[in-house]
């Protein structure tokens, strides 16, 4: 093919001379390419119009992570010093409504975004927009072990910011991506959810319960402190959905600290894997971090019962300030792996804590000054729980309810106990769909050896008041 010189139209030929390149097996051969525009142009026409790319972000410049999900960054494609930036025609080529895989380089390694290509802001500059952070991010060792990935142009030479990704690359990469964050559900009308719903469910005082919500609001961090019974965990669960204004379990991660749990089952540390090796995994509270933070307009709630049951320096380990209001947004380094983590300030923590358990310590100061605490009482008195008793129409009820009320009373003038070890309402919530019997199945295996354990030193108080509850369930006995 050849140009004819002066012609006219020549500069639309598809191809131009660029020199004679001499080979083994053709000698003096003239070689040909592509013009620059054109090549970008049918590559696209082959893609359906769309292409893919690789874009690279230094963790000691800037991350996905600090960037809101649904704003822009942008890149020149002459760098600050004003040299063309590396492959400078990736960024020639890319056009809005491409896709991006958004990966963080060392020391992070991980692919942690998806986005998409935008108009750019301002000439010789390519916009990207952050669609999704990622909850569970893909390590660059699984995705150097795709064979399918293999030839990937970020691999040949990773120095750089854009490199371009086939169709079958950005697939395969998605796949993985799914396969770690699957999509949720269809989305499904949830069951609406609402304050006058909490009241009616959880028996306490309306005052009481905007008082709680104004607390967590204020210090994002709220301990639910009370003896067993008194609904603290069925609270917190409503609590939240009663904030969300729906049924959400999707916005709420619950765990139950003991003994054994540690910062690796929290936060982050080597787990044992399958070929004998151990590999760096995030914790629960890292992923509830990073799905508050993929969706900021919505509100995460992270509830963790018996939580003065574990270690909890040992637990928190640095994130006990990353918790505190005044430090939410901002990354903080973690123990391992030369990573970092943002507390969103839309991730609120909800703790349990039994008052009745004699073998925890009291809970570390240094957490203490970073919740409020809410005491959690039987709500005996409560109007609430009144017009439950009244729904229910049950004497032999109404007789046990009595003496709990007294016995409580007895309790909290105790010096061993105090008021912390009352009995809570929640054991007799279950009546609407018990079984004949149920209330003194409640007295014979619940209360009577509670009330064994807290007079373990003194049989003839707690055989007083065991007394007392089987007087009043007497009539009940033959409904067993």
């Amino acid at each position: 093919m050849t140009l004819l010189s002066g012609q006219k139209d020549a500069k639309w030929w598809p191809i131009v001379f660029t020199g004679s390149k001499a080979d083994a097996e053709t000698p003096g051969s003239i070689v040909w390419q592509l013009r620059p525009g054109l090549k970008g142009a049918l590559e696209r026409a082959a893609d359906g119009g769309q292409r893919y790319w690789w874009l690279n972000a230094n963790p000691k410049i800037w991350t996905f992570s600090l960037e809101k999900i649904g704003t822009t960054q942008s890149y020149t494609i002459r760098s600050e010093s004003g040299h063309l930036r590396r492959i400078p025609q990736n960024f020639r080529d890319a056009k809005p409504g491409d896709k991006f895989i958004g990966y963080e380089t060392s020391p992070t390694k991980q692919i942690v975004a998806l986005g998409t290509i935008v108009a750019p802001p301002e000439p010789d500059t390519v916009g990207f927009r952050s669609d999704e952070l990622l909850v569970n991010r893909i390590d660059y060792a699984d995705i150097k072990a795709d064979p399918d990935l293999a030839n990937m142009e970020f691999f040949k030479n990773p120095n750089g910011s854009l490199f371009k990704l086939t169709k079958d690359e950005y697939e395969t990469i998605l796949d993985l991506v799914r396969d770690a964050n699957p999509d949720g559900p269809k989305k499904e009308i949830m069951e609406s959810y609402s304050r006058a719903k909490f009241l009616e469910d959880v028996f306490i005082e309306p005052t009481k319960y905007d008082s709680l919500v104004a607390l967590l609001d204020d210090k994002l961090n709220v301990i639910l402190q009370g003896a067993p019974g008194v609904g603290k965990t069925y609270s917190a669960k409503r609590l939240a959905w009663s904030i969300l204004s729906k049924k959400d379990d999707s916005h709420i991660t619950m765990v139950e600290f003991h003994q054994n749990y540690a910062y690796e089952d929290f936060v982050i540390g080597y787990r044992p894997q399958e070929d004998g090796g151990f590999k760096l995994t995030e914790g629960k509270f890292v992923k509830a971090c990073r799905q508050a933070q993929s969706d900021p307009d919505e509100k995460y709630f992270f509830i963790i019962d018996e939580i003065n049951r574990g270690n909890l320096s040992k637990i928190f380990g640095e994130l006990l300030m990353a918790i505190e209001k005044d430090y939410r947004g901002q990354p903080i380094p973690l123990a391992y792996g030369d990573k970092s983590l943002v507390v969103p300030k839309n991730l609120y923590i909800i703790g349990m804590m039994n008052t009745a358990d004699r073998s925890l310590a009291i809970i570390d100061y240094a957490l203490r000054r970073r919740f409020s605490f809410v005491d959690m009482e039987p709500a005996f008195e409560t109007q609430s729980f009144g017009d439950y008793l009244h729904r229910m129409n049950n004497p032999v009820l109404d007789r046990i309810v009595a003496v709990v009320k007294q016995l409580n009373v007895a309790i909290s003038k105790d010096e061993a106990l105090g008021a912390g070890f009352e009995i809570g309402h929640s054991y007799f919530c279950n009546g609407e769909n018990a079984q004949p019997g149920w209330l003194k199945r409640v007295v014979d295996f619940d209360l009577k050896p509670t009330l064994d354990e807290y007079w373990f030193d003194n049989q003839s108080t707690a055989e007083e008041w065991k007394k007392k509850l089987s007087d009043a369930v007497a009539e009940d006995s033959n409904n067993a």
